[in-house]
């Protein structure tokens, strides 16, 4: 390996975090998220080195360990951000969507790749699972500036998007601990006790492991970070409770879950705990540093080659994304709460942003027989056009229907 130029490589990632920086800050101002100009910044990147050839292997392998970063932080704010009490509360109403919601879209989206596109059986399945998540995040903010989030739709909104999430990730492991068994024989009735028994020892891992997260919650965290807190300053708190979530993202990886599971589950881990809640502000400028890595590593990892080839693919994607969460959620919503919830609600769920990604990007990172180039580049495609369309549809559903924060919509 040619040796590192470090100078290279330092101006490199500290104009990327600059420009990062610039670009959520011009992007705030207008209804379109961050992440899209975040995958264009790692897209220039890309096609300027193969111009010019700055970018090496060592430059690769950073940028890398950086997006993986990233992956963590974002992983752990959306565990860190559920409210698992206020959604267990809320279940029995919120379970009846979400279900419907996983079966259509997962569902849609495999017929869509099996069938129309003609993809093989492994990317048709990580599509179905990249399909079945939700980026609430780009809507709900809608949802925040129109004083809406605390309307009985905003609420059933974040209680689905909550159960979405965490289905997409226990999905996404459990899809990446059966893929080598699905690539040396594919899926047939000889293979489903085989799959059966992996899937059995998954979900006992998973239940040890989350097992473990409730202890370390119940009876260790409140005392680590009492304790700590009369020791330390704010941003030294901070940095415990971000060390703690690198730690449990580190063992799930070693029990063959993922880092992002484990990320996951460390959040969920303090979720609980108001006084980790308050201090969620200070998590930001990690969260701001090191996230926009892994979306720019998104566009980085896109070959110019491939978007040409990848249009119809995309269009086809888009549409079965926008219709399978209008359709999975419109419809039990409009039992319950009527056309304008449906309408809300179904079209507030439909952006595919931060899961789903991590869920394309490990398949693509296990090489083309998972996630080939065009798949890839299709389903950014994807991400882009449903976290810019949605939000823009949303807020003049939301001007059209205002929310009463009352918890009903006003007439």
């Amino acid at each position: 390996m040619s040796e590192i130029d470090y100078p290279l490589l330092i101006l490199l990632v500290g104009a990327a975090t600059a420009a990062a920086i610039f670009i959520k800050s011009g992007l705030d101002r207008t209804p379109i998220p961050p992440l899209v100009g975040y995958f264009l910044l790692g897209m220039l990147i890309r096609m300027a080195d193969e111009r010019l050839g700055f970018f090496h292997e060592g430059a690769e392998e950073v940028f890398d360990f950086l997006a993986k970063v990233g992956v963590i932080m974002l992983l752990f704010r959306i565990g860190l951000e559920s409210d698992l009490k206020g959604l267990l509360s809320q279940l029995r109403r919120a379970s009846l969507i979400w279900v419907g919601n996983v079966a259509v879209s997962g569902g849609l989206g495999f017929f869509a790749a099996f069938y129309l596109l003609g993809l093989a059986l492994i990317p048709s399945l990580v599509v179905a699972a990249a399909m079945t998540a939700t980026s609430v995040g780009i809507s709900a903010a809608v949802w925040e500036q129109e004083n809406a989030l605390r309307s009985e739709n905003g609420e059933l909104l974040i209680d689905v998007a909550e159960l979405d999430d965490i289905s997409a990730v226990v999905l996404m492991a459990l899809l990446f601990a059966l893929l080598p068994e699905l690539q040396d024989g594919g899926l047939s009735t000889a293979m489903l006790p085989q799959v059966g028994r992996i899937a059995g020892i998954f979900v006992l891992k998973l239940i040890a492991f989350g097992g473990l997260c409730y202890l370390f919650s119940r009876y260790l965290e409140p005392r680590l970070t009492g304790k700590f807190q009369t020791m330390t300053e704010r941003p030294d708190m901070m940095l415990l409770v971000v060390s703690i979530g690198l730690m449990f993202a580190a063992v799930a990886a070693l029990l063959a879950f993922s880092l992002a599971i484990g990320a996951f589950f460390a959040g969920l881990v303090f979720s609980r705990d108001p006084e980790c809640i308050k201090r969620e502000a200070s998590i930001d400028p990690l969260y701001d540093l090191f996230t926009p890595f892994f979306f720019i590593g998104i566009g980085l990892s896109i070959d110019p080659g491939s978007l040409l080839a990848a249009l119809r693919m995309g269009g086809i994607l888009i549409g079965v994304a926008v219709l399978g969460k209008i359709i999975a959620d419109g419809l039990p919503v409009l039992a319950m709460r009527g056309i304008q919830g449906a309408a809300l609600i179904g079209v507030s769920m439909v952006p595919r942003a931060e899961i789903s990604m991590i869920i394309m990007g490990k398949g693509l990172a296990m090489g083309g027989d998972v996630v080939p180039a065009r798949v890839f580049s299709a389903m950014v495609m994807v991400s882009a056009v449903t976290c810019i369309g949605a939000p823009l549809v949303v807020r003049s559903l939301l001007r059209r229907w205002p929310q009463s924060e009352k918890g009903e919509a006003a007439q």
